[in-house]
């Protein structure tokens, strides 16, 4: 299958097409997420991240997590997060986040962090302490836990298995030939083998893959191969968009018609979801990925 041709990017951070506009947030059910987020002091990747569909989220009163702070230890090319020496980890943040799920009455909630790679445990301690105090203040609620790769540390990740959530998200983010470009002090087949050690451990699996930053139809679909062959049920693809100037520079705007054909590809692989289009990010519409099914 041939892909679809779109007009190399030239200027550094090009006019968006009409496919990639969004609205600005509004609305009282923003408004309530804005002030549960403010009052208790957490940290959203619907922020930290950029993320275009912030305002559709929280105006339907939802929100991804993101904890042991908003300072990043790893410095991607495509993550708007700060990267730095993050401030010592707060115990206490479990506790707000499950006491912000409560709040807001969110029956599927997602959770994310940042990477603390100057910690032993890479963070893995407060992750799972962050799972419990959801269970046992929100015990009806499904949890995805999007989750760093603890430097290939296994111990750590059998900490995110043995709380079971319901589903558990790495991201491969981009094809082997740009991951030490995209992703400097990641490796693609460590996250790989992330993906099939979770899926050996009962996990429900999903990942994600940025298109425009240069990689080739074939670099895709052999990543989307790689990911089904590792266990991974749940595929996402949208659109890298850069954060700033300082960021890895857009190659090129996908059109819409190319992510509809990787979806077929995709369902054709295997996948038993996926979520492919210009403003899907990892955790859009992730209460659909619970269970296998095509929408």
């Amino acid at each position: 299958m041939e892909t679809i041709q779109e007009t190399t990017v030239a200027d550094p951070r090009p006019k968006k097409p009409g496919w990639l506009r969004v609205r600005l947030p509004t609305g009282e059910h923003y408004r309530q997420v804005r002030q549960l987020v403010d009052d208790h002091q957490l940290h959203t990747i619907c922020e930290s991240g950029n993320c275009p569909n912030m305002g559709e989220c929280w105006g339907a009163g939802t929100a991804t997590f993101m904890i042991l702070g908003n300072i990043c230890t790893r410095s991607c090319g495509f993550c708007a997060v700060a990267t730095g020496r993050p401030l010592s980890v707060d115990p206490d943040e479990p506790r707000r986040v499950a006491e912000a799920i409560r709040l807001m009455k969110v029956k599927h909630a997602v959770i994310t962090s940042v990477d603390r790679d100057e910690l032993k445990d890479g963070g893995s301690t407060l992750w799972a302490e962050t799972i419990r105090e959801v269970r046992a203040l929100c015990p009806g609620t499904t949890l995805e836990t999007l989750i760093p790769d603890f430097q290939g540390k296994w111990d750590n990740l059998q900490r995110i298995i043995d709380q079971a959530p319901e589903v558990v998200s790495h991201n491969l983010e981009t094809v082997d030939r740009l991951t030490r470009q995209v992703r400097i002090q990641a490796k693609y087949h460590r996250s790989l083998e992330l993906i099939r050690r979770l899926k050996a451990g009962g996990m429900r699996t999903k990942s994600g893959l940025m298109l425009g930053l240069g990689e080739q139809w074939e670099e895709i679909l052999q990543s989307m191969r790689d990911l089904r062959e590792n266990g991974c049920d749940v595929l996402t693809l949208g659109q890298y968009l850069q954060p700033t100037r300082e960021h890895l520079s857009l190659v090129r705007f996908v059109h819409p018609d190319e992510f509809a054909l990787l979806r077929e590809e995709g369902y054709r692989m295997g996948f038993d979801h996926v979520e492919s289009g210009p403003l899907v990010r990892s955790s859009y519409h992730s209460e659909k990925h619970l269970h296998p099914g095509r929408l």
